[in-house]
């Protein structure tokens, strides 16, 4: 008969890298690694359950946007959802106490949750930006965990960049215009009659035009601000032009070397202040040694730990709705570099919104 091996009691403090609780036998219900991937190992919850249905509430919500059919350059985006999640598995809401604050962002006021991805039809780009659009007014719609603070915030994991339009006319509803930090490094308000050539409605809403629509829909206002341009334009003077007349403001890629950090952060600040602000990360915003599984990669960006730096220099803005976009994991390489960068951009945003409360102008029906 073979005799059974007894191990020392493990201590709880491994858990959850380990599946040994303090002695009283094997829990299986929190480690990592295990089970489905969700983002950083958070509960998953039937956000798109039918009406009526009644599911766990919570406050913050990461849905997936599976869509990279409005790409100019390499597709694969459709993928990112996965690939983020992927990158988020060395994260865990126990296991999540920052060096930087001495907080963990998962267990404060707000619930956190994995709504999965939204369906989206690959075949045609008006049909899923409208599932899109529906997916985030569900989400948006259901009753948040906590009483003070009605409306659930999304994060949304994307997908090629097209898919922050829905995202902003679901945020519109609920907050009214945002002022837009976008970090990319395309400007993205081209008109929807140079990037689309013309041909025909459908091919003018894309990944280079979504913030131009917003723009002429009203979702966005004056206040709004790119960060870390630096691709080239097609016109030399109508695009930068009518970039402003779409309410943004410009920082540079390399104005990180004349500003500092502090500078671009504090600038940031000052032109969204006394706004709700929606916040998008274009992945492609890093350079390609950090970010290399993007669409359309421009050298010279910033570093992972810069934009994190960045980022977290935020705290205090009303942070209404977020997304990290336009990551490709068919692009990168074995140590997953651009995987880890966005699900740590994802970490950052989730605290962003812990960090400072937002009470919506009104409750969308």
């Amino acid at each position: 008969m073979a005799r059974d091996i007894t191990f020392p009691a493990v201590s709880g403090v491994q858990h959850p890298l380990g599946t040994m609780d303090s002695g009283t036998g094997m829990d299986l219900s929190t480690a990592l690694y295990s089970g489905l991937v969700t983002f950083a190992n958070l509960p998953y919850v039937h956000c798109l359950a039918a009406e009526h249905t009644e599911i766990e509430a919570y406050d913050i919500a990461i849905v997936g946007a599976p869509f990279d059919t409005g790409v100019t350059a390499r597709p694969g985006a459709r993928f990112g959802p996965n690939g983020i999640r992927q990158g988020s598995r060395r994260i865990h809401p126990q296991f999540s106490w920052s060096v930087y604050t001495g907080r963990n962002y998962f267990v404060e006021w707000a619930k956190v949750v994995d709504c999965g991805d939204a369906p989206l039809t690959f075949l045609d780009n008006t049909v899923a930006l409208k599932q899109l659009t529906k997916t985030h007014e569900v989400v948006s719609a259901r009753k948040a965990n906590s009483s003070e603070y009605a409306v659930p915030r999304i994060i949304m994991l994307g997908g090629d960049h097209t898919t922050t339009l829905p995202a902003l006319r679901s945020t519109y509803k609920h907050w009214g215009a945002v002022s837009v930090i976008h970090f990319d490094s395309h400007i993205d308000t081209w008109n929807p009659d140079v990037l689309g050539g013309g041909l025909s409605h459908y091919a003018g809403v894309n990944h280079g035009t979504f913030l131009h629509i917003a723009h002429e829909e009203g979702l966005i206002l004056n206040s709004s601000f790119h960060a870390g341009i630096r691709a080239p334009v097609a016109n030399r003077k109508y695009d930068l032009q009518h970039d402003r007349a779409c309410g943004f403001h410009i920082v540079k890629a390399r104005d990180l070397d004349r500003m500092g950090m502090q500078g671009v952060i504090e600038t940031l600040k000052k032109r969204v202040e006394g706004t709700k602000v929606y916040i998008t990360v274009d992945i492609d915003v890093l350079d390609p040694a950090f970010a290399p599984a993007t669409g359309t990669a421009e050298v010279g960006g910033w570093t992972t730990r810069e934009l994190l730096t960045i980022l977290d220099g935020l705290s205090g803005l009303e942070v209404v709705g977020a997304d990290v976009v336009e990551v490709a994991p068919i692009y990168d390489n074995p140590g997953e570099t651009t995987t880890l960068a966005a699900a740590e951009i994802v970490h950052s945003l989730i605290a962003l919104m812990v960090e400072t409360p937002v009470k919506a102008l009104q409750r969308a029906q």
